[in-house]
């Protein structure tokens, strides 16, 4: 009775661990499954044009909740994350955020730059080859044909069969062309002079839709036309610096660069639109423009995922003319973050909270104002190439007994003639070492590297890395020029970019939204990594010229 007893006892066990392993791996499978299909209806990738990765500290305690700081505290922040290569540029910058590699692999290797198989200079959006739409002018000449890889929004569309939609959008026309890829539906971008209207190319459409065409005529951007005044108390903008200041620049028709900012042509209503962008009015009306753009393209609707790149492109141009330091800038990024709430709630509203993914982050960050550091006692200054003009072209002629040697300089880059050096029955290599040797002795500079050092070695961190992920063999010239920390060429008021130097690298990284973790690290990030890791969770393709790496503790 008892071994008859046991026996059962065993048996029932046994069926029972059955059932329940079972059930367990059928759940398991379930729950793999449902993971592989989780994909959220809509990725919103955010752009922020010159944004340091201190905006989002020093000024965290204005902002919302519904922006930033929802972005932050429902997301997970990067908080160590940086652009691997210079030049930091806007071109640059935002097709390396969406190809997932950088100038040396996807080509972009500024906003202009010589192009020195066909002796001239290019921009990197601009193609003669198409017309504009939505204006008479020649401003959207524009398509990303210089972009050698595919973006993770191209990826997207050939894995949904080009179901899923692709809409860019900016102020800057290189800020929406290049983000939205070789298959994007539709990028527009912001054309003011005295028409103040969204335009496009006939690489992507023959006529803007209706709905872009009454947006332009419902009176907008005339909305936007009005005195720049603080949205909130100016006594309380203690992160940044006095008001009033020789650091700053000047809007025309003003005599001091202080709030109110009301000249006479940000107040005009019929003409000179362009003055928007210098005002955080031009990020107002980006994000209007996008949330019309998610309402009347239907985005995130359906059961193929869409993409909707946005560039807020206004806080480089007030960064530009003011600095990093300036009560400007700590304003237009108290009204971006409002800007974003309104982007935050459209989205939860149109699409479903918890059903789409937003990653934000930058092009570049951005340098102080030299004379604002030097005044402060640390080491900073400007460089006049004119004043060195002299001294390097009594070199060449000295050296090798004319300046033709030299084609063009430009981006920090030297660009040599070879056929003159092969005439001449120099080597390449020696000459390029040769005028690095001489322009390392003029005190601006700290560092040179030549065309050959970037082909022969393998860099893995420091400047040289840096250098080297920008370097563009087709592309880049034959000598490579960094300056001192601390010094530009540019004008003795307000922030420029373009170095490799920290300042100029660190930039924000936050992602948000469906498949994101909540959290944040310290541990290295690079901006290659932004949209391989944005594959992994649409579980796609990676950009055909990828380089970076998901960055695994962000996704669920």
């Amino acid at each position: 009775m008892d071994f008859t007893r046991c026996f059962v006892f065993r048996f029932v066990f046994i069926g029972l661990f059955s059932v329940f392993t079972l059930t367990g791996q059928k759940k398991s499978k379930v729950e793999d499954d449902t993971h592989l299909r989780a994909k959220p209806k809509l990725v919103v990738g955010i752009v922020v044009d010159q944004m340091r990765y201190d905006y989002i500290t020093r000024f965290y305690n204005h902002y919302g909740e519904g922006g930033f700081k929802r972005m932050i505290t429902e997301g997970f922040n990067c908080k160590n994350n940086h652009f691997n290569y210079a030049p930091t540029s806007t071109g640059p910058g935002h097709a390396s955020v969406h190809t997932g590699t950088t100038p040396a692999t996807h080509g972009i290797i500024g906003n202009n730059w010589y192009d020195k198989e066909n002796d001239e200079t290019v921009y990197c959006a601009g193609d003669d080859s198409y017309t504009s739409v939505g204006t008479t002018s020649d401003a959207g000449q524009m398509s990303p044909h210089r972009m050698r890889v595919t973006t993770v929004s191209d990826e997207l569309r050939l894995h949904t069969q080009m179901r899923g939609k692709t809409i860019a959008i900016a102020l800057k026309d290189r800020g929406a062309v290049i983000p939205g890829g070789h298959t994007a539906n539709a990028a527009y971008w912001f054309y003011g002079d005295n028409e103040g209207k969204w335009i496009s190319s006939t690489y992507y459409m023959s006529e803007l839709p209706t709905w872009v065409a009454d947006f332009n005529t419902s009176g907008a951007a005339q909305s936007y036309k009005r005195a720049w005044t603080t949205i909130k108390d100016i006594s309380t903008y203690t992160e940044s610096g006095p008001d009033n200041n020789a650091y700053e620049g000047l809007l025309e028709g003003e005599s001091a660069p202080t709030f109110p900012h009301n000249s006479t042509n940000l107040l005009d209503k019929d003409k000179n639109f362009e003055i928007i962008k210098g005002t955080p009015f031009g990020n107002s009306i980006t994000a209007d423009f996008a949330i019309e753009a998610l309402d009347k393209e239907e985005l995130g609707m359906d059961e193929d995922t869409d993409f909707l790149a946005i560039s807020f492109s206004s806080t480089d141009y007030v960064g530009h003319k003011y600095g990093v330091n300036s009560k400007e800038i700590q304003d237009t990024y108290l009204r971006l973050d409002a800007d974003l709430e309104r982007l935050l709630t459209a989205l939860d509203k149109k699409v479903g909270e918890g059903e789409y993914t937003v990653f934000l982050s930058a092009d570049h960050g951005a340098v102080e104002v030299p004379t604002y550091l030097k005044d402060m006692k640390i080491p900073a200054g400007y460089v006049d190439y004119s004043t060195i003009k002299t001294k390097f072209s009594d070199f060449l002629k000295y050296k090798y007994g004319t300046e033709d040697i030299v084609k063009n300089f430009s981006n920090l880059q030297i660009f040599l003639d070879h056929n003159i050096i092969k005439n001449l029955d120099l080597d390449v290599k020696q000459v390029q070492e040769d005028i690095a040797k001489e322009y390392l002795g003029y005190e601006f500079i700290d560092r040179v590297y030549t065309g050959d050092q970037m082909w022969q070695n393998e860099y893995t961190r420091g400047i040289p890395y840096i250098l080297q992920n920008g370097y563009n063999q087709k592309r880049s010239g034959d000598v490579l020029l960094v300056l001192k920390p601390g010094f530009i060429s540019y004008g003795k008021t307000g922030s420029t970019h373009g170095s490799p130097q920290i300042y100029d690298t660190h930039v924000p990284l936050l992602f948000f939204g469906k498949g994101i973790k909540k959290g944040s690290t310290v541990e290295r990030t690079e901006i290659p990594d932004i949209a391989p890791t944005i594959s992994a969770l649409l579980g796609i393709s990676f950009p055909s010229g990828s380089t970076g790496k998901p960055i695994s503790v962000v996704l669920q």
